[in-house]
């Protein structure tokens, strides 16, 4: 079964192995995971490298057939950085050796002759999640993960420029697709991040209820109103107030929001008494607004107001390249919460998740990815454990398949069972033992099955 690992795209690995076939063969081992990895073959080249590269996780030999050795590079890997880290390999016989290491600073070591699965699940654990402060240096921040994805970048980019001003901004996308948390980084982003980030959702929100949530409302403004409250912009001054699916505000309403918006006076309900507040409002919606205000559902003038700047969060399913990268943040984060300790998926599971097309975006993938951590009794995540709504299952001609293929009025069953191998072998990159697993019939049912329908 091939495991994907899950690790961080920007670390670098060097691998110190005098033994030029066996360094070679664990830096294939772990670009295939998406990790910068090279080798180099003597103590002093590997020396040189700590000294010149920005590496993150060594991985040396204990014995260099030289007057350096592996805990030479260590202590040497240790003082050029404390955030670096080094993975020891050694023969049974030097331990007691590596052991007394790891008391003076690395991070494990390994036994040889190297178990790959073994390796990348260590490697995974090691590597330092420091993409985000990396990103934060170079590009705007989404969730923690930056995404590779022409579209996302262009966001990042426009996001970017503005986060350090006061502008307002409205964030436009489905349902899902990280409005919230877009806002939150727009408030982390800018020099009002020392101050509150107070959201409201306005869907479903009577005029009354909105009022006295966002302007507050005085000592028996209304029945049940007891004591005095202050509303979300008093609460959000010199920070900033979140307005999620303003789109869905009462006409009413956005009149007087138009009006604390203009003069930025707050007059809490049942009361004579105003407040001058600094706050800054990003607003997002699912609908398109435009066609709101020609439809005359949304106030003209209170869309230019909080149009400052917009942007729209394109879908999960245009960005497909992101999925593997946000599902490992997701994992990681999960993992921390609920004390899980798993670092692996196989590539079928994860090509699953790449080709679903995701409506509820990157909503639905986080609580996917807490479903399948949670329901998961093994180190590894796998095709089992992907919900059902986005992994269907179906039992045709005594086979089992990893996907729903949708069936047409009229097909013959050995068009519907061909269908159902072929797409199972492209799942497996053609690993006819794996395909057999997954449709649960022998490999050489599968061998006949291939060669009756010429796959």
């Amino acid at each position: 079964m091939v495991k994907v690992l899950l690790v961080n795209n920007d670390a670098i690995i060097m691998i110190a192995d005098d033994e030029k076939e066996h360094a070679d063969v664990l830096v294939e081992a772990l670009q295939k995971q998406c990790a910068r990895a090279f080798a180099v073959y003597t103590a002093e080249d590997a020396m040189e490298a700590i000294d010149s590269e920005a590496i993150d996780l060594v991985i040396t030999d204990l014995n260099l057939r030289s007057d350096i050795n592996g805990i030479d590079i260590l202590n040497h890997a240790r003082e050029r950085s404390a955030g670096v880290e080094v993975i020891l390999i050694t023969a049974y016989a030097t331990i007691d050796t590596c052991k007394e290491a790891i008391k003076r600073g690395a991070y494990d070591y390994l036994v040889k002759p190297i178990d790959i699965d073994q390796l990348r699940a260590m490697v995974a654990k090691a590597i330092p999640s420091k993409r985000s402060h990396l990103a934060a240096d170079k590009d705007f921040v989404f969730a923690g993960v930056a995404s590779r994805s022409a579209a996302m970048q262009s966001v990042f980019h426009v996001l970017r420029r503005v986060s350090p001003t006061d502008i307002s901004i409205l964030i436009e996308g489905e349902s899902g697709t990280g409005k919230e948390l877009t806002a939150r980084a727009i408030h982390n982003n800018s020099a009002r991040k020392a101050r509150p980030f107070r959201p409201l959702n306005c869907a479903g929100l009577t005029e009354s209820l909105l009022e006295s949530e966002l302007f507050g409302h005085a000592k028996g403004a209304f029945t049940g109103a007891a004591t005095d409250r202050k509303g979300l912009f008093e609460m959000a001054d010199k920070g900033t107030l979140f307005l999620d699916e303003i789109g869905d505000m009462p006409l009413s309403m956005q009149a007087k929001l138009l009006r604390v918006l203009e003069d930025g006076v707050v007059t809490p309900v049942g009361s004579n008494k105003s407040t001058i507040v600094d706050v800054r409002v990003i607003s997002a919606t699912n609908h398109d607004l435009a066609k709101l205000v020609e439809e005359k559902k949304f106030r003209q003038d209170l869309y230019f107001r909080i149009k400052g700047v917009s942007v729209t969060l394109p879908p999960l399913r245009s960005r497909p390249e992101d999925i593997p990268e946000l599902f490992g943040y997701f994992l990681k984060q999960t993992c921390e919460e609920t004390g899980a300790d798993i670092h692996l998926i196989t590539e079928q599971a994860m090509k699953v998740l790449v080709g679903f097309n995701w409506p509820g975006n990157i909503r639905q993938l986080l609580n996917a990815v807490r479903t399948m951590v949670v329901m998961c009794d093994r180190d590894t995540l796998d095709v089992r454990d992907i919900p059902g709504e986005i992994h269907h299952v179906k039992r045709l001609s005594g086979t089992v398949v990893g996907r729903e293929v949708e069936m047409t009025a009229g097909q013959s069953l050995n068009d519907v069972e061909r269908e159902h191998i072929r797409r199972t072998l492209e799942l497996t990159d053609n690993n006819r033992s794996e395909a057999a697993k997954i449709l649960k019939i022998g490999e050489r049912t599968l061998y006949r099955k291939i060669k009756e329908y010429n796959l």
